[in-house]
């Protein structure tokens, strides 16, 4: 199965002519994705119900798997996710007074060795998808409320 979280838009236009379904429907797509961050194709109304089989039987929208989630008392929220083979990376949101700051892996594991961080207490492994780092937003935006709305300028994103 194919990740599409993993594709940016010239990508997945690529994917769309590949099987054969026009480019405006990978726009539509990407808007499921990003905009409302639905993972179910079936879900996704407006599009055609041959394609949402069809990428049913052959994709997914899939963020890394959730391992932990602990929120401090000043608010600092942290996730610890699964990116496999026992690998695991922290995202972490720490509020401010006028802002929020969200933390995101890159990679597996972390060449600086941050002592409040568990990502950089791995030693580097390997450099992240773009589904995993994609995936941390996800996680953060479900968690603290803030999952965009149909209309993007009145989205508030981490």
């Amino acid at each position: 199965m194919i990740n599409l979280l993993d594709f940016d838009q010239p990508k997945l236009l690529a994917y769309f002519q590949e099987i054969g379904e026009k480019p405006f429907r990978a726009k539509q797509l990407l808007r499921w994705i990003h905009q409302f961050g639905e993972s179910d194709f079936a879900n996704m109304s407006d599009l055609a119900k041959s394609l949402r089989e069809k990428l049913s039987a052959n994709a997914v929208i899939e963020p890394p798997r959730l391992i932990s989630e602990q929120r401090s008392a000043d608010g600092t929220h942290k996730w610890l996710l699964d990116v496999g083979v026992g690998n695991g990376v922290e995202t972490v949101f720490i509020p401010e007074s006028e802002r929020g700051t969200l933390c995101v892996s890159t990679q597996v594991g972390c060449a600086l060795e941050c002592s409040f961080c568990s990502t950089a207490r791995q030693g580097f492994n390997r450099n992240l998808t773009v589904a995993e780092i994609i995936g941390q937003l996800w996680w953060a935006n479900r968690a603290l409320g803030k999952a965009p709305k149909a209309n993007v300028s009145s989205a508030t994103w981490c």
